[in-house]
């Protein structure tokens, strides 16, 4: 798909995201997490994540964002994790608890993750960094790797 294209769709679901309707801010939420990797849907990411209307929107959004399972998508989390209200973070707690709680691999690999971006982060980035990361050491998931492999 060309650059332009993919320009065209954030900009049709940037706008679906202002919609008054809560479901519809929920499935541009979903959707722009496909394009978490676009500086032109970041913002809207957030403003998603920390939604001021409904929490089913941040609890949505925050779970589609943390499905990607890469860096773009946690990123997103952590910079909404630092300026949450208590409100906000249980539910982007709740989507981290329900993406991370079945398989520790990817738990772990998220904590890694979580590792490099703190790196060379802002102090507000690193902040919600470390939230991020001490719910996720926090989660006991359910599948563990063979330790006969």
């Amino acid at each position: 798909m060309s650059n332009d294209v993919r320009r065209a769709a954030v900009a049709a679901l940037v706008r679906l995201g202002r919609s008054h309707y809560y479901h519809d801010r929920a499935d541009a939420g979903r959707s722009l997490a496909s394009f978490a990797e676009m500086p032109e849907a970041r913002a809207a990411l957030l403003g998603l994540v920390l939604d001021a209307g409904d929490t089913f929107v941040t609890r949505a959004t925050a779970e589609a964002l943390l499905r990607r399972q890469d860096s773009a998508g946690l990123a997103v989390v952590a910079s909404a994790l630092a300026v949450a209200d208590p409100n906000h973070a249980d539910w982007i707690h709740t989507a981290v608890d329900d993406v991370f709680g079945v398989l520790a691999s990817e738990r772990d690999a998220a904590v890694r993750e979580c590792q490099a971006l703190g790196r060379d982060a802002d102090e507000q980035m690193r902040r919600g960094v470390h939230e991020l990361t001490a719910r996720l050491t926090r989660i006991n998931p359910i599948l563990y790797p063979d330790s006969a492999d």
